[in-house]
């Protein structure tokens, strides 16, 4: 109910249209047309490119991590305080994230007023493309470690011994059998990481306003009728590229994730 009716009731608005004279509804493409031009697909194209960015900073950042910590001589102490503090960052977001590196970095910012008193360093702009994406790794960084932490640790050490055996070097067992086993879950944990950040809205609104073309923003301003008369339907028009976009990557997700339980249950 609370997933399947709000995107049905999305599809059928998006292909409905009112008449700015007459005010009488019919069913038109108008609106999926419309979304596919302009300012509206500058925005698609501006979360598709932040997205894949975060994405993949966001992948390589926390399996650097969560192999760096599953490798420590500490064990098991630091592994649960890594992944108690990654469950908390990873859902630490919208607008207390925004105030919070604001207040830090931001233009009148704590640190940025220490380096540009002390050392002189300036321009780095926090309301940038490059600011939201720093903004975007801070919770999706400990989402890739809690998510790709289970896959590492499904990795078999008789498969390294085997491979040492064998007479293979690191690198042939990362290229040959580490690699190819964690290629799946590293992939899949991307799609998610790609459209945790596609979906995310109040941080970016919070931090940059309507300044940075996102499609979360153009919907939230099409929904507060900041659009001509008769164009009432073209938030929904634009929900729904989202929900079909995200759709896709799921599915992918999903592919990806029975193929890792093939290896790794």
């Amino acid at each position: 109910m609370f997933l399947l009716l709000p995107i049905a009731v999305v599809a059928v608005e998006a292909f409905r249209a009112t008449d700015p004279v007459t005010f009488e509804e019919s069913w038109s493409t108008d609106s999926i047309t419309t979304i596919t031009e302009g300012a509206y697909r500058r925005a698609y194209v501006g979360s598709l490119q932040l997205s894949a960015l975060t994405a993949v900073l966001g992948a390589a950042l926390g399996l650097t991590l969560a192999v760096a910590v599953l490798r420590s001589r500490r064990g098991r102490l630091l592994r649960r305080l890594v992944l108690t503090a990654s469950g908390v960052l990873a859902n630490f977001g919208g607008v207390p994230l925004a105030f919070a590196f604001i207040a830090t970095i931001g233009n009148a910012g704590v640190v940025t007023a220490l380096l540009t008193d002390t050392l002189g360093l300036a321009g780095f702009s926090l309301y940038s493309m490059t600011g939201l994406a720093l903004v975007y790794l801070y919770f999706l960084v400990p989402l890739m470690v809690l998510t790709i932490t289970p896959a590492l640790e499904a990795l078999r050490p008789q498969w390294r011994e085997a491979a040492d055996n064998l007479g293979a070097t690191g690198w042939q067992y990362w290229r040959y059998v580490g690699g190819p086993v964690l290629a799946p879950p590293v992939i899949g944990a991307t799609m998610l990481l790609f459209a945790s950040a596609f979906a995310a809205y109040a941080t970016a609104r919070a931090l940059v306003g309507s300044s940075i073309p996102l499609v979360t923003l153009q919907i939230a301003d099409a929904l507060s009728s900041n659009v001509v008369v008769g164009a009432e339907n073209l938030g929904k028009a634009l929900a729904l590229g989202m929900v079909v976009l995200i759709g896709l990557v799921m599915v992918f997700y999903a592919w990806v994730q029975r193929r890792t339980q093939r290896w790794l249950s």
